[in-house]
Parts: C-alpha cells; sequence; structure tokens
C-alpha cells in the first residue's frame, strides 16, 4: 500500500486540477506557431493511454466548438490520408512513448505541420526529436502533480491541447469562460477531498467494491467515459467498460440476460446530464428500467455544470476521485502499474 507521503501527494495531484489547467493554459499560449498551422483541414493526435485522453475529452465535450476534426491515433503507423494540410501532434507525457515516436518520422514526411506536447523533463526523447527538426513544443511544466502519474495529471495534456488549438483558431473556447468552469471546478473539489467523510465520491466508490463497472453517458461524455474506464483500470486495479447513449440501445440491451452471474457482477454507472437532447434523457430512463428489468443494480449521478465544459470537467475530477477511493476499497496502489511494467520490460 501507499506511504503517508505517497497517498498525500495523490491526493494532492488530484485536489489541483483547476491549477493544472490554468498551468498548461498559460503555458499553451507562449508557444510561438505560424500562421500555416491554422490552415490544416484534419488534426491527428499521436498518444497512448493517459497522453490521448485530453483529445478524447476535446472531441466529444466541445466538438460542437472545432473547425475541423480531430481524429486520435493510438498506433505506431499514421493513417494513409494524412499529408500536407494535416495538422499531427505527438503527445507523450513522458516524451518516450514507443508508439508515439514510431509516428513522428512518419508525420515528418508526409509534410504535415507537426507540434509537439509533453512534460518538461531530463530524458525526454520527443521534446529533443522536435527541437532537432526545429518543430514547436510545448513542453509544460508538472508543478502541480506532485504524484508524478500522468494519468493524474490530465489536467495537463487536455489543456495544452485546448489552449494551442484555441491559439491557432480551431477551437472556440474563452479564457473567460474557462475561468468561469475552474471557479465551478474549485467549489466541487472542496467537496470530494478525504476529510469529508461522507463526500460523493466516496459513496459511490463503496458501491463499485466488487463489481463489474459499466459506465453509461451521453455523446459529449465519451471522451469522459473513456478517461474514467483508464483511471478505473490502473488507479483501482478494477475492470470497468462504458456504453455511449444513444449507440448502446441498439445492441448492447440485448446482452444483458447471460451468463446467469451478470446480476450478481454487473453495476452500472450512468451519468445523467440535463444537456442532454430530450430523446436522449428519456433513452437514459428507459434503459436503467432495462438494466432493473434484467436484476442488474445501477446507480447513477445528476451531473451540475451549467455548460458541456462544466459537465466534462465536473466528470474529470469526480471520477479521478472515485478511483481513488475504490483503489483503498480494494487495498491496492494507485500509483503502481505492475502489469504495464512488466509488458514494457518483455518487449525492450
Amino acid at each position: 500500500m501507499l506511504s503517508s507521503e505517497q497517498l498525500s501527494s495523490t491526493f494532492a495531484s488530484l485536489s489541483a486540477l483547476p491549477l493544472q489547467i490554468q498551468e498548461v493554459w498559460a503555458a499553451a499560449e507562449a508557444v510561438d506557431l505560424t500562421a500555416e498551422y491554422s490552415q490544416v483541414k484534419n488534426i491527428i493526435v499521436c498518444g497512448m493511454g493517459g497522453s490521448n485522453l485530453g483529445a478524447r475529452l476535446i472531441a466529444s465535450a466541445l466538438a460542437d466548438r472545432l473547425a475541423v476534426p480531430i481524429i486520435i491515433n493510438a498506433d505506431y503507423d499514421l493513417p494513409a490520408f494524412v499529408n500536407s494540410d494535416s495538422l499531427v501532434i505527438l503527445s507523450s507525457y513522458s516524451g518516450t512513448t514507443e508508439e508515439t515516436l514510431a509516428a513522428s518520422q512518419p508525420a515528418l514526411d508526409s509534410g504535415a505541420k507537426i507540434l509537439a506536447i509533453t512534460a518538461s523533463r531530463e530524458g525526454n526523447r520527443l521534446q529533443a526529436w522536435a527541437i532537432s527538426n526545429q518543430l514547436p513544443v510545448l513542453a509544460f511544466a508538472t508543478s502541480h502533480n506532485p504524484s508524478n502519474q500522468p494519468r493524474l495529471a490530465i489536467g495537463y495534456s487536455c489543456f495544452a491541447l485546448a489552449g494551442l488549438l484555441v491559439k491557432l483558431g480551431l477551437l472556440k473556447l474563452s479564457s473567460e469562460e474557462l475561468q468561469n468552469a475552474l471557479t465551478a471546478l474549485t467549489a466541487w473539489g472542496e467537496n470530494l477531498t478525504p476529510e469529508h467523510e461522507d463526500n460523493d465520491a466516496k459513496k459511490i466508490a463503496n458501491g463499485l467494491v466488487n463489481k463489474q463497472i459499466i459506465l453509461v453517458g451521453g455523446d459529449f461524455l465519451a471522451g469522459n467515459l473513456h478517461s474514467l474506464r483508464n483511471q478505473i483500470n490502473e488507479n483501482a486495479k478494477h475492470f470497468a467498460s462504458y456504453l455511449v447513449l444513444p449507440d448502446l440501445n441498439h445492441h448492447a440491451m440485448e446482452g444483458l440476460s447471460k451468463p446467469d452471474s451478470n446480476s450478481q457482477n454487473l453495476i452500472f454507472l450512468f451519468f445523467d446530464s440535463a444537456l442532454y437532447s430530450k430523446r436522449v434523457i428519456e433513452r437514459a430512463k428507459l434503459t436503467k428500467q432495462v438494466v432493473a428489468k434484467n436484476n442488474i443494480a445501477f446507480a447513477d449521478i445528476q451531473l451540475l455544470g451549467k455548460t458541456k465544459l462544466e459537465q466534462s470537467l465536473e466528470v474529470l475530477q469526480l471520477g479521478a476521485w472515485i478511483t481513488l477511493y475504490l483503489a483503498l476499497e480494494n487495498d491496492v496502489d494507485p500509483l503502481s502499474i505492475p502489469w504495464v511494467d512488466w509488458f514494457k520490460q518483455q518487449l525492450a
């Protein structure tokens, strides 16, 4: 288990989400970018695990604010369509991610515009490669992530990307709107810390113990569901999956009756939003009925944010705390990733 010092640094990283966002937003504004970087038809974000979660959040929660589509490329190779009209963003918190580095030279050969996003640290191969090729790089400080875990610093990776896209005119998001969201986020976060014994994140985590978790939300939260699924896997060492409304209504409901153990093993966690369309709100209500009729447990969370941005940040913050409390309930170390480490050693 964690030492008291490790546990303290983990709590500090989660509490610092608004500060991470503010710090990297300012850093993005200072990056020098030429006009040609704004003249693109698509954005390809090359990143793995925690380094592509920010792109997923932006692509779903802020889809109606993007001038061009974002494609997440979690692989060694680039799509064939990448060309001089593309903006390739190489994202790696560590700067040593194998798949992202493998995509760097093909991106250069394609004639695409290239940006690198990474944490500022020694031995950062991505940063060194970008500098050697005279490419712009946002190497952000991580002073508000004392845990040193990328998955506890999604504020950095998400708003490094958002800040750069705003600077390029490819994403509409004002500093005032962001600050309003961060003010709300800070207020919500004060009630999630350990000294609040009866807080929502703890109560939700307690209900998830020994259950296989199925996260459910509307389309604009798809990136959040993906992010939370990953964090449950890594932080709590607990298997989880996610389904998105309304698509799940066209397939997943028929899979609830078997195996028979579903009624004992599964729990659905619904994220309810007044910002969903009327039809999706109705679908969510009916989906809960289907789950209940299959004798499967569910819990629901009514989101408070006034905008999609606020609700996306709300889920990001609340979800991270849920995974930490679930890790403590599971008596596991939320910082270690032994199977990922083992896998990397076998590949070396």
